[in-house]
């Protein structure tokens, strides 16, 4: 028997992200040492008060399943995070609790596009909104940042000429993966005066809203004037929590979408795992310290990589938030990250997966030791 495939999985190819992780751990597994900057995650461990509230919901049985959008005490205190942070526009009946944020972006997607509806990214952008886009049968329109060193202020002009009447959506991801740019007021407010004239929703992925240096604090699209009904905000436990294979993740937008995309979220996963959303609770409201001090630890990693690179006349922008920098290699980047981890044994993600050839993602995540060693190997491959 010969399996004929749907037509929407051959629009996408398999996450590259997720492809170099899985060869750095092939090799690992051979017993080579591979220095790895490929991974889009916290090297910390969980903080210990959300365990202990985990297994503290596990023992008082909370195992079974949950209402779709999520337990109201996680969703209340989602409001109040949510309110802080300047959105006042939601509340908890606006939230909806998924297994990660890239679940909560998919249903949105699911829920918001149909067949040839365009959406507009901003590059270099996260491998799987493309992804899912095109699951979805959508179109993509894309906005090149990275001659202005990631910052989309130099690009409104290009974003201008890019979305239209046409547009259905746009996603704005900052700080951003894989650049770390935190968009100024001014870029957001132009990308708000855009999306008013042309009737456009807009995606404001804020996964990463809880790591930024140097003093900037990034600005939630929503709270901006006219944004409060046609931003949809996205956000999860993953990376300010280190919460990665929690899978606890969510979005706040106005009440349709939260009933039209609960048929997406009903029919597809139920609910986010029940246990964990009361360590999500735990999260929000007893971890800020800890949060601090992982914050301040990929500061410190952040000035350190990129004084080793520039050592090595190594032209990369200065990442203001998340823990990604995307520094230049070579124009095939795909052949230089695959050089890279077979003969340095570093992995790192091909800018190209992201829309931006040329580049490669590194992240930080990783012990000062490590970074010198990976910037080591390189060299020694002359490969910087």
């Amino acid at each position: 028997m010969t399996l004929e495939f749907a037509d929407r999985v051959g629009r996408v190819e398999p996450s590259a992200t997720l492809a170099i992780s899985n060869k750095s751990a092939e090799l690992a597994a051979d017993g080579v040492d591979v220095v790895d900057l490929s991974v889009g995650e916290p090297d910390f461990d969980t903080p210990e008060n959300i365990k202990q509230a985990a297994k503290d919901a596990l023992d008082a049985g909370h195992t079974g399943y949950t209402s779709t959008p999520g337990i109201p005490a996680l969703r209340e205190a989602l409001a109040e995070k949510l309110h802080a942070d300047g959105l006042t526009q939601y509340e908890a009946q606006n939230v909806v609790v998924t297994p990660g944020g890239k679940q909560a972006l998919y249903e949105i997607f699911q829920t918001l596009i149909d067949d040839g509806d365009e959406v507009a990214l901003l590059d270099p952008a996260w491998v799987s909104y493309e992804a899912m886009v095109k699951l979805a049968g959508g179109s993509l329109a894309r906005v090149d940042t990275a001659a202005h060193d990631f910052q989309l202020e130099g690009a409104l002009d290009d974003l201008t000429e890019t979305v239209s009447d046409d547009t259905e959506l746009l996603v704005v991801n900052s700080p951003g993966n894989p650049h770390g740019a935190v968009y100024s007021d001014d870029a957001l407010e132009a990308v708000r005066d855009l999306a008013v004239d042309h009737d456009i929703t807009v995606i404001s992925d804020e996964i990463y809203k809880e790591i930024t240096y140097d003093g900037v604090e990034a600005t939630s699209l929503g709270t901006l004037d006219g944004m409060d009904d046609r931003t949809i905000t996205v956000n999860g436990f993953s990376k300010a929590y280190s919460m990665t294979g929690w899978r606890l993740g969510y979005f706040a937008g106005p009440e349709d979408l939260v009933t039209q995309s609960g048929k997406v979220h009903g029919h597809s996963v139920s609910c986010a795992v029940n246990f964990v959303q009361h360590a999500g609770v735990e999260a929000l409201q007893n971890t800020d310290e800890a949060v601090e001090e992982m914050v301040a630890a990929f500061s410190e990693r952040r000035d350190f990589l990129l004084e080793l690179l520039r050592d090595h006349d190594v032209d990369v922008a200065t990442p203001q938030g998340a823990f990604y920098m995307m520094p230049q290699v070579d124009e095939d980047d795909t052949a230089w990250c695959e050089e890279a981890i077979d003969e340095a044994h570093v992995a790192a993600v091909p800018g190209s997966a992201f829309g931006t050839p040329g580049y490669a993602r590194f992240s930080y995540a990783n012990s000062k030791e490590r970074l010198a060693e990976a910037v080591e190997r390189l060299s020694d491959a002359d490969l910087i």
